[in-house]
């Protein structure tokens, strides 16, 4: 019994697979039978309402009579992935979800309702296939034979003033016109003549150009500002280069100082040996001349301003600060009341002279660090010298 048992146990368990595979095998389809296409639409529900009998639009027997169900319809449901169920044969309407994209493409302006704009090089291209160009086209490049293509467009300018014509667009004046107009400037400038006109400054004054384009630095234009408070008449001229060891990169000519003193003949030096020069006349030697003569200076005769050579004019000797401007003789002074005093040594009798002449003399060294004259040396015995040598230990050689 036991053996039986066990027995049994595989036995059923072969026994349900053969029977759920017997009772399977119906349900399998038909080989000609398409899986979408078979599928029969169900009849409509207000078709069968129609009919009056709603029982039988589904096939239903009735306790008295058998109807038959409805007949197989020949329309056939489109494949899923077919070119009928994309909407691609036929147009679908858009209530149904789909749109139809048009031969053109789909245009994003006239959905908005905004006109179609014409891009840059699309107007180029029409102006130069039509010949308007509003620039000179040329043909033929890279050829032997380069060709001009159309004519340029005539921009119109309304608004150019004596230029436009009647048209309204621009024309090149004749020659006649252009004679016209020149005398007609002529005629106002002349007709200008006695009234007052401002100009703007010229930029060839070095005192207008700025520094970083080459123009004068603001040392040498804070010293001419200080020049025209002192009321030195003086005039900027052009660099003056000799060389390494001559020359004067910014001079002035100095003409006459405060007062109507002239200065004769101009000397040509720097501005600050004029400014130091400046500051004694009108600080020592005027109030002493009229303390001693009671009468102003008139004029200052000067034997030496620029000057490349050396010192003294010796060979072989180190470089005069004539020839950098930095430097001015004094020969003869002239006072307004038409006495002339030279530099030169004096008489025993010549006692205002020789006390006008030591007296500037010695407070010259407050303004100069080089001072000599009459009594110094034999090249000095008939003028004042006066520099502004810079020396490393700040040594000023006045000598008395």
């Amino acid at each position: 019994m036991a053996f039986v048992s066990r027995f049994r146990r595989p036995v059923g368990l072969l026994l349900i697979p053969a029977f759920l595979a017997a009772c399977s095998g119906g349900l399998t389809p038909p080989d000609d039978v398409d899986s979408v296409g078979a599928i029969t639409p169900a009849a409509e529900i207000g078709d069968t309402a129609n009919s009056g009998d709603t029982s039988s639009s589904y096939g239903m027997e009735t306790p008295d009579t058998v109807v038959a169900a409805p007949e197989r319809q020949t329309r056939r449901l489109p494949k899923i992935d077919s070119d009928e169920a994309m909407g691609i044969g036929e147009p679908v309407q858009a209530s149904s979800g789909m749109l139809t994209v048009p031969e053109g493409g789909v245009s994003m302006d006239e959905g908005l309702g905004v006109g179609r704009v014409e891009g840059l090089a699309e107007a180029q291209a029409n102006e130069i296939a039509e010949g308007n160009a509003s620039q000179v086209v040329v043909g033929g490049i890279g050829t032997d034979t380069p060709q001009q293509m159309g004519e340029p467009e005539v921009i119109p300018m309304s608004d150019a003033g004596m230029e436009a014509e009647g048209d309204g667009y621009l024309r090149v004046p004749d020659k006649a016109t252009t004679r016209q107009r020149q005398s007609q400037q002529q005629s106002q400038l002349q007709s200008m003549q006695g009234e007052q006109v401002a100009f703007l400054p010229r930029l060839n004054n070095p005192m207008q150009v700025p520094e970083t384009m080459g123009g004068m630095p603001a040392s040498e234009k804070a010293c001419r500002q200080r020049l025209q408070k002192l009321g030195v008449k003086f005039r900027d001229v052009p660099r003056i280069a000799r060389g390494r060891s001559c020359g004067i990169e910014w001079p002035v000519e100095l003409s006459g100082l405060s007062g109507g003193i002239q200065i004769k003949p101009a000397a040509q030096v720097n501005c600050q040996i004029t400014e130091a020069f400046a500051r004694w006349v009108k600080a020592e030697l005027v109030p002493s001349a009229r303390m001693r003569y009671l009468s102003g200076v008139s004029a200052i005769h000067q034997m030496s301003s620029y000057s490349c050579r050396t010192m003294n004019s010796r060979r072989g000797a180190a470089m005069s600060e004539h020839a950098r401007g930095n430097a001015i003789d004094v020969g003869r002074i002239v006072l307004k009341s038409g006495k002339s005093i030279a530099i030169e040594p004096k008489g025993f009798f010549a006692f205002r002279e020789k006390g006008l002449l030591k007296s500037v003399r010695g407070d010259s060294c407050k303004y100069f660090s080089t001072v000599l004259g009459p009594g110094s040396d034999r090249y000095h015995k008939d003028h004042f010298h006066f520099d502004l040598r810079v020396r490393k230990s700040g040594y000023r050689h006045c000598s008395l």
